[in-house]
């Protein structure tokens, strides 16, 4: 028989931490997480079989995780986009690239966005934005579309709808039809898998509404709480502009209420909903958010983290490497142990 002997040797080095450390862990009431119920008792520590594969745009993920629309045409796009895609394909998700506006007409910057290599079978989605498509739809030049998601080796496009960042931006284009309306002569002209994304307002249900009833691939919340990308082109404008202005920049919806607003279309529309995969971000700080609004949701989903993901893309990929690994951590510690209120 095998007998159990405990070798505790850090134990002293330990004791002597909890004493020095026990004033400073006192938690007030509250700092309280109270989206969840914590159940310790019903679970063994979680291990790598954990948190299962599954399917999302067609395509295996082993984490439920997006890399939103991150940059290109800059100095450090390059470094950012291939340690990005390396992540997606060594860790099994998704990826959006930034705006690839400047590809639709020249390959200056294509280096910048050409990740597919990396990537291996996991989903790469080009990203323009409404403006962008309209003017190609006016000019009878989508055709650019193709050709743009062709040469990127992509599974699809991204359309980013942002009129209040148009409006506020210094050299804005001008957006002369609603964008559902340019979002269904483009379903009508290709058959490119589309996403539509907001770019940190969110949208309304209404707008929820209208998009779950078109074929889109998926639909990204882009909610109100992360890049703010309307507060972003106040900062660049003059002065004057930023004082008359800067309320708009607060509006806008969390992916909280969205998360709601799409349970309740889901009902209500039944069997009129014709989308049904989100990519919830915007105001997700951690994966314990991440878990919590996946859990809530009743579509299949998963969940971006622009500023987090860019933020260790920028070093070393080692560095990012460790990101990743703690999220897949955090979100198998969470899947036992925790259940959403």
């Amino acid at each position: 028989m095998t007998s159990f002997k405990d070798l505790d040797t850090n134990a002293p080095t330990r004791k002597h931490d909890h004493i020095a450390l026990a004033f400073q862990s006192q938690m007030e009431e509250s700092l309280q997480d109270r989206r969840f119920v914590y159940e310790p008792l019903l679970a063994a520590h979680p291990t790598a079989q954990t948190l299962q594969p599954f399917s999302f745009l067609g395509a295996v993920f082993k984490l439920p995780l997006w890399v939103s629309s991150m940059t290109g045409g800059t100095k450090a796009a390059r470094h950012i986009n291939a340690n990005l895609a390396k992540a997606c394909g060594e860790y099994g998700f998704g990826m959006g690239l930034g705006s690839c506006r400047s590809l639709l007409f020249s390959n200056e910057y294509l280096a910048d966005f050409a990740v597919r290599k990396y990537l291996k079978d996991s989903p790469l989605f080009a990203n323009l934005g409404i403006a962008q498509v309209e003017k190609l739809l006016f000019a009878k030049q989508t055709d650019k579309i193709e050709e743009l998601v062709n040469k990127l080796e992509a599974n699809g496009l991204i359309i980013h709808i942002n009129p209040l960042q148009e409006w506020l931006q210094p050299e804005g284009d001008h957006i002369t039809q609603s964008p559902i309306t340019t979002i269904i002569q483009l379903l009508n002209e290709t058959t490119i898998p589309l996403i539509v994304k907001e770019v940190g307002q969110g949208m309304g249900k209404e707008s929820l509404r209208a998009l779950l009833q078109l074929p889109l691939a998926a639909v990204d919340f882009a909610a109100y709480g992360g890049t703010n990308f309307s507060q972003l082109e106040l900062l660049r404008s003059h002065p004057e502009k930023q004082q008359v202005f800067q309320s708009l920049a607060r509006l806008g919806h969390t992916a909280d209420e969205m998360v709601e607003w799409v349970n309740e279309l889901v009902v209500e529309l039944g069997e009129d909903l014709r989308c049904e995969e989100i990519i919830i971000s915007g105001g997700v700080k951690n994966f314990l958010d991440g878990y919590y609004l996946r859990t809530k949701l009743t579509l299949p989903s998963v969940y971006g983290q622009a500023s987090a993901f860019l933020k260790y893309a920028q070093n070393d990929y080692e560095g990012l490497q460790s990101f990743i690994e703690s999220q897949a951590r955090g979100l198998a510690f969470a899947q036992e142990f925790l259940r959403v209120k």
